[in-house]
């Protein structure tokens, strides 16, 4: 599952769901908020599967990621909200061009599987 991005940077391009972390939060509520607001999908279970912080992958700004994978039947029923322009089911095998360093976290995720 995709966002098409609403905002720079990489505008229209699609990526993972994410955002950053509140203040008072925790990491793993943060990734359930984030994909709630952008996809209006509600999960009850994530698990942390990798960090990404290489420098230069996001050009506003030294970002670290911890990255969060919930298995979600892809039946349910996508609505773009907040900053994502739309939300999108893909085939595993058939992904388009990807914003910052996502197809990497993909293919991360999809091994861990």
């Amino acid at each position: 599952m995709l966002v098409k991005r609403k905002n720079e940077p990489f505008k229209d391009k699609w990526a993972l769901p994410g955002g950053f972390v509140e203040q008072e939060e925790e990491l793993s509520e943060a990734a359930k908020r984030e994909l709630q607001e952008e996809t209006g999908l509600v999960v009850e279970k994530n698990e942390q599967i990798g960090t990404f912080g290489k420098p230069g992958r996001d050009p506003r700004g030294r970002t670290i990621s911890i990255v969060y994978l919930s298995l979600i039947h892809c039946q349910e029923q996508l609505h773009g909200n907040d900053d994502a322009a739309q939300a999108e089911w893909f085939e595993i095998d058939n992904l388009p061009e990807l914003a910052f360093d996502h197809s990497e976290i993909v293919k991360t995720a999809y091994q861990y599987l």
